[in-house]
């Protein structure tokens, strides 16, 4: 994502590292190998790295969630674009493919993910 305020409007609520090491009762360096396993994901949001609320359970990050940030990698989308597709609506799925996610839609996310070049 890039830096513009729009983005911001993308997600109900973004969460901070500091957010999430209070949320999650974890260190910060565990919040970092969230990241880096891509079990979470992190964008840049007035220079910030924050993550959406929306890849969030109730206390811990969505498990459906990595295997698409995995497929979205792999597809080369930066962090920042991963983000930005996870919480845009997709028109093949008429919803955010984070709400498809969240609605127990794994499988039709993944197979639209596989498909962005």
């Amino acid at each position: 994502m890039s830096d513009a305020s729009n983005d911001a409007d993308l997600s109900e609520r973004w969460l901070t590292v500091p957010d999430l090491m209070e949320l999650l009762q974890v260190s910060p360096g565990r919040i970092h190998r969230l990241f880096e396993e891509r079990t979470l994901l992190p964008a840049r949001v007035d220079g910030v790295l924050r993550v959406p609320v929306e890849f969030l359970g109730d206390t811990e990050p969505l498990p459906e969630l990595k295997g698409t940030l995995v497929v979205l990698g792999d597809n080369h989308f930066t962090d920042d674009e991963a983000v930005r597709w996870m919480l845009t609506v997709e028109e093949s799925i008429g919803v955010s493919p984070i709400a498809a996610l969240r609605a127990g839609r794994k499988a039709e996310v993944r197979r639209v993910a596989q498909t962005l070049l």
